[in-house]
Order: C-alpha cells, then sequence, then structure tokens
C-alpha cells in the first residue's frame, strides 16, 4: 500500500512539474510571437504543439506561425504546404472552441495566403468564407489587428476585381458581398492603424489601397510615414522594402 502511493505521488509530482514546464516553454513562445520573432517562435510552437495537439493555444498560434514563416522564410515551392498546415491547426482550433477570436483569425489569415497562388475560381470561392471568418474573428475580439487588416485586403482584393473575376462574383455570391470597396478597405486598414500605430504593414497596405484608388498623394503621406518608423521584426523589414518601393512608382 505504501508502495502505491509513493508510485502515485510520484506521477502526480511528474505531472505538475511537466504541466509547469509546459506554461513556462508557453509563455517564453508566445512572447516571442508577440515580439513578431517568427524565427524562434515557429519551433517552440512545433514542439509544444507535438507535446500536446488537442491544446487550443498551440493549434491557434501555431497556425498563425505557419502561415508567417511560410511566407516569410520558405521557398516559393514549400509555401503551399505551409499554408495547408496552418489552415488544418486552424480549423482543429475553431472545432476545439468556436469562440477563439484568434482561431478564426489564423483560419482567415491562412485562407488569404493560400488565395495568393490560387486560380480566380478558388480565390472567389474561398472569398466568402475569409469575410466571415474575419467577421466572426472581430466580432469576438475588436482589438484584434490583424484581423481588420485581412479585412482591408479583403475588400481591396474585391474592389480591385477585373470584369471576368465580377461576372464569377454574381455566379457564387448573386452579385458583390457586402463590402468590397476601397472605401471599406481605406476603413479597415484605418482601424487596424489605430489599434497598432507602429506596425508598419498596415500603414504600407493603407498606402497601397491609396495607389489602386488613384489617390496618390495619400498614397505618398503613408508610405513616407512607413519610412518614418524604425523597422524591429521581419513584417517591419518587407514593409519598408514595400514602401520604398511604392514611393519610387509615385516620383
Amino acid at each position: 500500500m505504501k508502495k502505491l502511493l509513493i508510485a502515485v505521488l510520484t506521477v502526480i509530482t511528474s505531472l505538475s512539474s511537466f504541466a509547469q514546464n509546459s506554461d513556462a516553454d508557453y509563455q517564453k513562445a508566445y512572447k516571442l510571437k508577440l515580439e513578431f520573432n517568427y524565427k524562434e517562435a515557429f519551433p517552440l510552437f512545433q514542439v509544444l504543439l507535438k507535446s500536446d495537439s488537442s491544446n487550443v493555444n498551440y493549434l491557434q498560434c501555431a497556425s498563425y506561425l505557419y502561415s508567417k514563416y511560410g511566407f516569410l522564410y520558405t521557398p516559393d515551392a514549400d509555401k503551399m504546404k505551409y499554408y495547408k498546415t496552418a489552415e488544418y491547426l486552424a480549423l482543429k482550433a475553431i472545432k476545439l472552441k468556436e469562440t477563439s477570436a484568434d482561431a478564426h483569425f489564423s483560419y482567415a489569415m491562412a485562407l488569404g495566403r493560400i488565395n495568393e497562388n490560387a486560380s480566380s475560381k478558388q480565390k472567389i470561392a474561398n472569398a466568402k468564407l475569409i469575410k466571415t471568418e474575419v467577421d466572426r474573428a472581430i466580432a469576438l475580439n475588436p482589438r484584434l489587428a490583424g484581423a481588420y487588416h485581412i479585412l482591408g485586403r479583403w475588400n481591396r482584393t474585391i474592389a480591385g476585381f477585373n470584369g471576368v473575376e465580377k461576372i464569377m462574383i454574381n455566379s457564387f455570391f448573386g452579385g458583390v458581398p457586402p463590402g468590397g470597396s476601397y472605401d471599406d478597405a481605406v476603413k479597415a486598414f484605418m482601424t487596424a492603424i489605430s489599434i497598432e500605430p507602429k506596425y508598419m504593414n498596415h500603414q504600407y497596405e493603407l498606402a497601397e489601397t491609396y495607389h489602386e484608388m488613384g489617390k496618390n498623394a495619400d498614397a505618398k503621406v503613408w508610405a513616407e510615414n512607413v519610412l518614418k518608423i524604425t523597422p524591429s521584426n521581419a513584417d517591419d523589414t518587407k514593409a519598408k522594402t514595400d514602401a520604398e518601393t511604392l514611393l519610387k512608382k509615385l516620383k
């Protein structure tokens, strides 16, 4: 009986120690994610996910990082594999916790990345789903800047569809989905900027939107605003390069 009690206590102690270590590892990985340090956060979340593949926090963060890491650091031939993994993980997180704003946001992000290399038909087929997921994420967390960023890109994409694509929209949706205008894109990016004023990519995407609208004076102002911020992560570095390229077009 005494040996059994010792064995039980040993197991309990081991489980407690494992939980504490996992929590500490998660806090470390999550901090790196918040700092946009994708290179270091990504492998940590991969390890965490292997330790517990039903943890919603691990799933939604890993999904987000598969999209980000795949976009920024992997060869073109491998990107779709990362985006598909991001889609799978986000869907699993949503199934486990439908009220997770981050899970819906990560799903929308994965679909958006998949659409970058998709046919027009697939882009349009996914468009309604992306909008649904972004709207759900914002409803659950109105301060989720990334969701507004995706909403801005969604509106700009729909607004910029060509004639053939608009015909296909009518086939899939019976008309253009609610929103889908450049003005809606501007509003979404402005909201993202108000929440994360130092995140350079929000401002670059707003500049790009104004450029597509033909409002090049506004585009120049926002592209120049990007260059006033000191880059602090890979997203910022890319946004700075993109803003510099846009300014050269505007001269």
